[in-house]
């Protein structure tokens, strides 16, 4: 688990395997999402996580290797590409500035 403070989230990945459409539809819809909020939302394959990443968003079983490209960086891992409840925490403290358990 990491406590996450939304309100100092200024860089958001999306960290994927492949490359492939779920994943980029993802960071689009997280795009959309923070857009007022200041946030950039990059996609970037699993071993090229950006190291100024504020919070790194994954699917379970790509949490492990990300945590391994940066160690340092909370990574928030996610079973569903849309509508997870782990990613919808993440996105609700950034807007509201707060801070989540994830």
């Amino acid at each position: 688990m990491a406590t996450l403070d939304g309100s100092s989230i200024k860089k958001l990945i999306v960290a994927c395997d492949a490359g492939m459409g779920s994943s980029v539809m993802l960071a689009s819809t997280l795009k959309k999402q923070l857009k007022k909020s200041g946030v950039t939302v990059e996609h970037s394959p699993v071993s090229e996580i950006p190291v100024d990443a504020d919070v790194v968003v994954t699917q379970n079983n790509l949490a492990e290797r990300a945590r391994g490209v940066v160690p340092d960086i909370p990574v928030v891992p996610f079973q569903l590409f849309m509508g997870d409840p782990n990613v919808a925490k993440v996105v609700k403290a950034i807007q509201d500035g707060s801070t989540v358990e994830v």
